[in-house]
């Protein structure tokens, strides 16, 4: 028996055990593959995680010395002051933001560990906390500010802050940077 033979003879019991088979109705259900992978921004991680490092690690210079002001700012211990040097000039990108006016303290600490562990959630590193100026607080002084940095200070995620610049809203904003998380 030659290879042609055992083919032939294969494919005719293949058509003997599919002779009673008819094609299913059409279902009106469509097969698409599955959505590609969001993009991941590689090029701004590896700036960012350049910056950390520079900022771990960098040596303090005079100038570096000098600069800063009457402005809070605060930078967990372990974190290089070149850290909140960078966060201070504007080298983070600010990735989201939150505006607490109008909150009394518990709705302010509730909204802001919401948002905390959103935005730690999202793997966002760079934010900005809006607590206002304190205009309408009794004495014209800003009661969420100093809890906000009370807050901030307490929480093992930050790893520094500083007050926003005037531009940005000044003593009524800070921009905070926090510990890398994990995207889910």
């Amino acid at each position: 028996m030659t290879q042609q033979d055992i083919v032939a003879e294969d494919l005719a019991a293949f058509h003997a055990a599919v002779a009673d088979a008819r094609r299913l109705p059409p279902s009106g259900h469509y097969h698409f593959s599955p959505p590609p992978p969001p993009p991941k921004p590689r090029q701004r991680m590896l700036d960012e995680r350049a910056a950390l490092h520079e900022s771990l690690h960098g040596e303090i210079e005079l100038q570096d010395r000098l600069e800063g002001g009457d402005e809070a700012a605060y930078h967990r211990q372990g974190v290089s002051r070149q850290t909140l040097k960078d966060l201070r000039r504007g080298r983070w990108v600010i990735e989201d933001s939150i505006d607490l006016h109008g909150l009394n303290r518990h709705e302010a600490r509730e909204q802001l560990s919401l948002f905390l562990a959103q935005c730690l959630k999202q793997g966002q590193r760079c934010i900005r906390i809006i607590h206002g100026r304190g205009f309408g607080s009794p004495g014209r002084q800003s009661v969420l500010r100093i809890l906000v940095r009370n807050w901030l200070a307490q929480r093992k995620e930050t790893l520094a802050y500083c007050q926003a610049p005037a531009n940005d809203g000044g003593e009524g904003a800070m921009w905070v940077l926090l510990h890398a998380g994990r995207s889910t």
